[in-house]
């Protein structure tokens, strides 16, 4: 299992911030007695568009006043919920570099692409499997 996660219930009148529960697909968590009953304590099915999630290190996000939960996940998870959080623009630039391990045509190229649009270094060596020296050095033309 990766980092823990942290589920939360957004307050009423709030943003959405992080991703809805239910958007991100069946989590192994969601079977876990200490989870079910911090959703039954707060009324609140798992489908609700006020039950959040955020991956490890997002933590910022939550607004102080909202109740949270920490939840761990598998990598496969993490990676669904790091999709769902991101900007759509984002997600699209992360597609292609998921594909990208298919090919190599043309690498330079998606990650310049990938860079402007804000992917960080490190998530694109991550979903990509090049060589970070590869991707700096890129970032630092």
């Amino acid at each position: 299992m990766a980092d823990e996660a942290q589920l939360f219930l957004l307050p009423e009148r709030r943003a959405r911030l992080g991703a809805a529960l239910g958007a991100v697909g069946a989590l192994e968590c969601l079977d876990a007695p200490a989870v079910r009953a911090w959703l039954d304590a707060h009324g609140m099915p798992p489908s609700s568009e006020r039950v959040r999630i955020v991956p490890a290190g997002s933590e910022v996000l939550i607004p102080e006043d909202a109740d949270r939960l920490p939840v761990p996940l598998s990598d496969e998870e993490v990676e669904r919920v790091q999709r769902e959080c991101a900007p759509q623009s984002i997600t699209e630039v992360e597609d292609e570099l998921l594909a990208f391990r298919d090919t190599a045509q043309d690498w330079e190229a998606l990650v310049l692409r990938a860079l402007t649009a804000g992917v960080p270094a490190a998530r694109i060596v991550e979903l990509t499997g090049l060589a970070p020296d590869d991707v700096t050095r890129l970032a630092a033309a």
